[in-house]
């Protein structure tokens, strides 16, 4: 079963909601956010080194971390990075990777996965993901994975199960993006729903039959590249960038999952996290008897509550009085300091940062 097991790892993204320790020229999914000595891309490879074959492992970026990848994951060779020339969500990352990884293997079982995710319980987790590529292998369908939910989440979009295929697997009723509180409650009292993970599953001829049907105007050029590729042309990144930047800006989710009738969902426990905004980092860093949260050592706080400090400089001392339910931010020159449920301000302060302030502090 591993020799034909792939994992597409998604590391274009720039992590805005984690400003100001992500920046554009160094992301989150570049940082050591844990203190563990390996970044989250790192960590998320590590995991996947015990599923599938290294060799197996690919990895989507944007040109302007090709580099970064390049250095952080050196056993992943340069062919193997795929690199955007511009972001266009994730279906057109998934298409790509899919006709590319194809072409090399076309029995080949791909499971894509986001960079930065935090995985607690990681026995249960291989164990999933390898029931989950045993399942695609088996069946002509789309595999997402479903967490079960233990709170009433606003950040994290939900998965309904439907009816059940055998041991914890459901074919998917309904997809929902963030809802607000009170639906966000029902969904957690109904025990139907569950946080999609952004983890997808599926052997490559079922993804390229949905892109196929379900997204046309998305697979023209790959198609095109793909049969050109019969014929001696092998510039593949050249290719790409050439009609990438004309691929439509769309989720895999919007682009197939919600329209196919073949979509399933295995449901898990492995202690997961997106680690996708300050508020959703707090959750998953020890406390202090105050509900305070630091991500590094040699901070002091006095008179505080509920607050997280988060610092890139592991040698820096920070000192904080009378504060309650507030972010700390701080880098080599930036200093982010404000309501650590108010980050929805981010995007207007990274506006204000780059008109007023200037595009190296973005």
């Amino acid at each position: 079963m591993k020799d034909n097991t792939y994992c597409v790892i998604m590391a274009g993204g720039i992590g805005s909601r984690f400003w100001p320790l992500s920046r554009k020229k160094l992301p989150k999914q570049f940082l050591d956010f844990y203190n563990t000595g390996r970044t989250l891309l790192q960590q998320t490879f590590d995991r996947y080194c015990k599923v599938v074959d290294k060799e197996h492992i690919y990895v989507v970026t944007n040109t302007e971390y090709t580099q970064l990848v390049n250095e952080q994951l050196p056993e992943v060779p340069p062919e193997h990075i795929l690199s955007e020339p511009t972001r266009r969500n994730t279906a057109p990352c998934m298409a790509w990777a899919t006709y590319h990884i194809h072409a090399v293997d076309a029995e080949a079982n791909i499971v894509f996965t986001p960079s930065d995710h935090l995985i607690l319980k990681e026995e249960d987790f291989i164990r999933d993901i390898n029931n989950g590529f045993h399942y695609v292998d088996q069946h002509n369908r789309l595999l997402c994975v479903g967490i079960r939910p233990h709170r009433a989440e606003t950040r994290y979009g939900y998965i309904q199960a439907g009816e059940n295929d055998g041991d914890n697997f459901y074919h998917v009723k309904t997809f929902t993006e963030k809802p607000e509180r009170e639906l966000a409650e029902v969904f957690l009292e109904s025990g139907e729903f569950y946080w999609n993970a952004g983890i997808f599953l599926g052997k490559a001829h079922t993804i390229i039959e949905s892109l196929r049907h379900h997204a046309p105007e998305l697979t023209a050029n790959f198609e095109t590249y793909d049969n050109d590729r019969h014929h001696g042309a092998n510039n593949e990144q050249n290719f790409i960038g050439k009609f990438f930047p004309a691929c439509p800006n769309i989720s895999i989710e919007y682009g197939i999952l919600e329209k196919a009738d073949n979509v399933y969902v295995i449901t898990c426990n492995f202690g997961w996290s997106d680690v996708g905004t300050w508020s959703t980092y707090y959750d998953t860093l020890p406390k202090d008897e105050h509900g305070n949260a630091r991500q590094r050592k040699k901070v002091l706080l006095y008179d505080c509550n509920n607050c997280i400090v988060g610092t890139r400089k592991a040698n820096k001392m920070i000192v904080v009085q009378g504060l309650e339910d507030y972010l700390i931010a701080d880098t080599e020159d930036a200093l982010l300091i404000c309501p650590k449920d108010n980050t929805n301000m981010l995007r207007k302060i990274i506006n204000d940062t780059q008109i007023k302030i200037g595009e190296d502090f973005v």
